[in-house]
């Protein structure tokens, strides 16, 4: 999606035998690919982060890593945390990367989102006490910090964080339900994707959108997000996020 712009992309991946099937990806498009092989699990520091984006230079970044569940709780926070604010902390220090999309998820939130229901609330509660008593905290941690560095860049810097809901894999519908969603619900894999593009594609978007399939086009969708102003960080206490 980002080649077919003619954009410049710089793919890092941790396993190398990964790298043929990515690359193919990049042909026949107008945008050029590279692949950089890389354990963001080994990504510590600001300066490992750093060093990183030095390779690619790049304007945007897009942080759509995560441990998946696999290798226990110390690997989920290595990534989902760790490596993902090194890598804030060094856009931080870096003027050229004006965007920074991370894909979160739509239950990472401390509170209660306003336009839910007590029962979505509960519900959201239980899996991020139960099933994602790992990942929810690794997940706090990052939209925090990117909503802090959002804030000490200013309104030169775009930090979005794109929060589906459950993933599939099936195939892109190219219609979505966007913005103040409801608690729960699927999104396909595609469409996420599709729609963390068309974010990087505007000018100032700063801001949280949970993302769920729905009924309204992509493009449609997002643009109307951005011209409301919409942010689902709303109801959360933004005062605690900014001391991170």
């Amino acid at each position: 999606m980002l080649l077919s712009r003619a954009w410049q992309v710089t793919s890092v991946i941790r396993d190398p035998a990964q790298t043929q099937t990515i690359t193919s990806l990049g042909q026949s498009r107008p945008g050029h690919l590279d692949v950089h092989v890389s354990s963001l699990e080994d990504v510590k520091t600001e300066a490992q982060a750093q060093s990183i984006i030095s390779i690619a230079s790049p304007n945007y970044i897009v942080f759509s890593a995560g441990a998946g569940g696999k290798g226990g709780p110390e690997r989920t926070l290595a990534i989902d945390r760790d490596a993902c604010i090194a890598f804030l902390k060094a856009t931080l220090a870096t003027p050229s990367v004006t965007k920074f999309l991370l894909v979160s998820y739509l239950g990472s939130r401390v509170k209660k989102a306003p336009w839910w229901s007590e029962d979505e609330w509960r519900a959201t509660q239980d899996v991020n006490n139960g099933p994602l008593k790992n990942y929810y905290p690794a997940k706090l941690a990052a939209d925090a910090f990117l909503t802090a560095v959002g804030n000490r860049r200013g309104t030169d810097f775009a930090a979005i964080c794109l929060r589906p809901g459950s993933l599939s894999d099936d195939d892109g519908r190219d219609r979505v339900s966007l913005g103040k969603t409801k608690a729960r619900g699927k999104v396909a894999r595609a469409d996420v994707a599709a729609t963390a593009a068309s974010l990087l594609d505007k000018q100032k978007a700063s801001c949280w959108l949970d993302l769920l399939e729905g009924e309204e086009p992509i493009n449609v969708a997002v643009d109307s997000c951005v011209r409301d102003k919409v942010d689902c960080v709303e109801g959360e206490d933004i005062d605690a996020m900014l001391k991170e």
